[in-house]
C-alpha cells in the first residue's frame, strides 16, 4: 500500500480549542473597549498570536507600545492555558480518533502541522500524542500560514513528497498554505468559508473510511 503523509492542523480540526482562544482574546478586547465577535474570530484562525493581537488592535483603531503588546500577549496566553488545564479525551472532535486509528493501522505517516505553541500538552491531555510520528508547531516555524513552512516541515519530517501529502485544515490561511505547497487540501468546516479546499467536510463524521482509503491509493 502507498505511504502518504496525513498532516493535521490542531485547533478546530482535532480539538475545539478555538473556543478557548476566542474567550481569551475576547477578554483582552473587552478590557480595551473593543467589540470582538465570533465573526471577527474567523480572521484569527491559523494566524500567529502576535498577528492576532494586531488584528484586534486594528479593530479598535488602537496604537500601542511594544511593552503593552507584550503584556497583552502574555495575559492572553495565560488565560488560554488556564482553560486547557482540564482538557481530556472528551475534547477530541467527533470522528477524529477513528481516522487516526485507521491511518495508524494502515502504516500511514501522521503529522501535526499547527501554529499552536501548546500543541504537545494538548495532545498529551487528550491522550492522542502517540498517533503522531512528527509534530511541527509554533515553536518550530518562523512563518505563519498561508506560508506553507509548517506543512513542508511536516512532510519533510515524514520523508514524504509534497504531492503525496494530505492536509486537514479549518482555516482559509491553512488551506491556502496546503495548496501553495502542492498538497491535497481538505477543509473541515463550512464550504462557504473553505471553498479553496479540494475537498470539504463539515466534520470528520461526514467522511467515510472509503474516502481515506481512496486518498491512500491515489
Amino acid at each position: 500500500m502507498n505511504k502518504k503523509a496525513f498532516i493535521f492542523d490542531l485547533d478546530g480540526v482535532i480539538v475545539d480549542t478555538a473556543k478557548y482562544h476566542f474567550l481569551a482574546w475576547q477578554k483582552i478586547a473587552s478590557e480595551l473597549g473593543i467589540e470582538f465577535t465570533p465573526e471577527h474570530n474567523e480572521d484569527l484562525k491559523g494566524v500567529s498570536r502576535v498577528r492576532s493581537l494586531d488584528i484586534i488592535l486594528d479593530l479598535g483603531n488602537i496604537q500601542a507600545s511594544q511593552d503593552d503588546k507584550n503584556k497583552w500577549l502574555i495575559q492572553k496566553n495565560e488565560d488560554y492555558l488556564s482553560y486547557l488545564v482540564n482538557m481530556n479525551f472528551s475534547e477530541i472532535l467527533p470522528g477524529v480518533t477513528p481516522v487516526l486509528q485507521y491511518l495508524k493501522e494502515n502504516n500511514q505517516g501522521i503529522a501535526l502541522g499547527s501554529a499552536s505553541k501548546n500543541a504537545r500538552p494538548i495532545l498529551e491531555k487528550t491522550g492522542i500524542l502517540s498517533y503522531f510520528d512528527v509534530i511541527v508547531d509554533g515553536n518550530d516555524v518562523t512563518n505563519a500560514k498561508p506560508d506553507p513552512e509548517v506543512f513542508l516541515q511536516a512532510a519533510n519530517g515524514l520523508k514524504i513528497l509534497n504531492e503525496n501529502s494530505i492536509v486537514f485544515e479549518d482555516s482559509v490561511a491553512g488551506i491556502q498554505a496546503a495548496n501553495i505547497a502542492g498538497m491535497t487540501s481538505i477543509g473541515i468546516g463550512e464550504a462557504s468559508i473553505l471553498h479553496e479546499a479540494q475537498y470539504i467536510f463539515k466534520d470528520f463524521t461526514f467522511m467515510d473510511m472509503s474516502f481515506i482509503e481512496s486518498l491512500i491509493k491515489k
